[in-house]
């Protein structure tokens, strides 16, 4: 067996991985990332891509930030549309000046990977059999194989950033762990289209037959969105169909605005909200979809990702530099404070976008209720603007 040695060992080379990695470099902290993948297929999903401040202020100190600056679009508002009538809201002003900046995950994963190997990081793809183990010890290890060779990892310390079905929670003791779970009982059919969108910023449209929303990945193509039941197939959403509810959902009189276009992605997100507590065992840490889950109308769940790894950052670079564990130890109650007020916050954007069940007439006018008074009240919108541009780390 092959043994090597690093101060921080990551599992998981999505943004969130790549971002601590970057930022522990950057502090001469030394990391290896460890991703079951192969590069190709890590640099291509199609993920989310608007981004609150804090998010484009840390991929700038994580210095992977110079695509993003020259290509990304500053939104400054968003619009809401009540079966067909739209209403923008001003994020900008209602927020005190903030806005989102919309630039996919893909070219974000893309712009880290660069960044971080020219400059000496080192990212095994294809890790096989992952293993960290030891972590209740100061002297944690991550076991896993590579082109044929089983290598021992020791590090000072794990950070656990790969998704929900990854090794790193399920390797914790479940007793020591808490779950906070809502399934939702709908899910989004989206398709990504060369076409370009029905508008300059995204549309969240509630309509009597359920969701849409209208988004861009980048300004050339649309990125759209329906609601449908949680056991639907892509057999059951032809082109034809989906062009047409989208029309239909946008609303008579902005139906033109839709452009139909070769679709180039389709898939079925099922919507869940999931919390795990706390975020660390030992010197194990989580952190994004590891840790928790949100559903993705309020387009929260890369920012709420990178904010952990602020904080987690943060905390390693103050032991690295001070020895102190304070923020080693702080790190999960600092981080779920934040984590618990959005998934409160996209829990109720989905909540009051999504038609509720057929059966429950009662939930439903409550929710319309709720949208109704969001749209007559300013007071109502500038909470809205605050939580969806971004919470203060």
């Amino acid at each position: 067996m092959k043994v090597k040695r690093t101060q921080v060992g990551i599992i998981g080379a999505g943004p969130a991985g790549l971002t601590l990695a970057r930022l522990l470099f950057e502090s001469g902290i030394s990391t290896v990332i460890l991703e079951a993948k192969d590069r190709e297929y890590v640099e291509n999903r199609i993920r989310a891509g608007v981004l609150e401040k804090g998010s484009v202020e840390l991929l700038g100190r994580a210095k992977s930030d110079a695509r993003l600056q020259s290509n990304a679009q500053i939104h400054k508002g968003i619009e809401i549309s009540l079966n067909g009538d739209r209403c923008r809201v001003n994020l900008e002003k209602l927020s005190g000046g903030k806005h989102v900046t919309v630039y996919g995950q893909t070219e974000i994963t893309i712009d880290l990977i660069e960044v971080h190997t020219k400059l000496g990081g080192e990212i095994i793809f294809e890790a096989s059999n992952v293993i960290p183990r030891d972590f209740e010890t100061k002297t944690p290890v991550i076991q896993y194989e590579s082109n044929g060779d089983l290598t021992e990892l020791q590090c000072d310390f794990i950070a656990g950033c790969d998704g929900f079905h990854g090794i790193s929670r399920s390797s914790i003791p479940p007793s020591k762990l808490k779950f906070f779970e809502r399934v939702y009982p709908y899910s989004w059919l989206g398709i990504l289209a060369e076409a370009p969108p029905p508008s300059k910023e995204l549309i969240y449209a509630s309509h009597e037959r359920g969701f849409a929303l209208y988004s861009m990945r980048p300004p050339t193509r649309s990125r759209l969105y329906l609601q449908c039941e949680n056991n639907t197939t892509l057999d059951h959403w032809p082109d034809e169909v989906i062009w047409n509810e989208l029309r239909c959902r946008l609303g008579v009189k902005d139906a033109h605005l839709i452009q139909e276009g070769e679709i180039i992605e389709k898939g079925v997100t099922p919507m869940r909200s999931f919390v795990t507590e706390p975020m660390q065992y030992g010197n194990l840490f989580l952190a994004g979809d590891a840790a928790h889950i949100v559903p993705p109308t309020g387009a929260k769940g890369l920012n709420l990702a990178l904010s952990d790894i602020f904080y987690l950052s943060n905390a390693f670079t103050s032991f690295y530099d001070t020895g102190s564990t304070k923020e080693l130890k702080s790190y999960s109650k600092t981080a779920l404070s934040r984590i618990w007020k959005t998934e409160r916050f996209s829990w109720w954007m989905t909540s009051m976008l999504h038609k509720a069940s057929e059966t429950d007439n009662f939930e439903d006018r409550i929710r319309l209720a709720e949208l109704d008074y969001l749209l007559s009240s300013e007071a109502a919108l500038s909470s809205l603007a605050e939580n969806y541009t971004g919470l203060p780390y």
